[in-house]
């Protein structure tokens, strides 16, 4: 992420957001992170493989201002949202 927010940077954040927000209604997005700092980000994106994310995340509306896109294959992710929830004799 940038070092600092530009108007045009600000201006984009709605639309990133909903870019966002639909991809994890639609399961594509597992996870969406962004350090305290808001320097850094990590994104839990399923996919078919690198390139496909890669892909999808040079569409995102902050894309140009991502100083470096990481991307790493998952063997397992585990999380408590992932589980089943627990079940209540109530």
């Amino acid at each position: 992420m940038p070092d600092s927010y530009e108007e045009s940077f600000l201006a984009l954040i709605p639309r990133h957001r909903s870019v966002i927000n639909r991809l994890l209604s639609e399961k594509v997005i597992e996870a969406y992170a962004i350090s305290a700092d808001r320097r850094r980000g990590w994104i839990t994106i399923n996919g078919d493989d690198a390139g496909a994310v890669r892909s999808l995340v040079e569409k995102f509306p902050l894309y140009s201002y991502f100083l470096g896109i990481e991307i790493d294959e998952l063997f397992i992710f585990d999380s408590v949202a992932t589980r089943f929830p627990i079940i209540s004799l109530n």
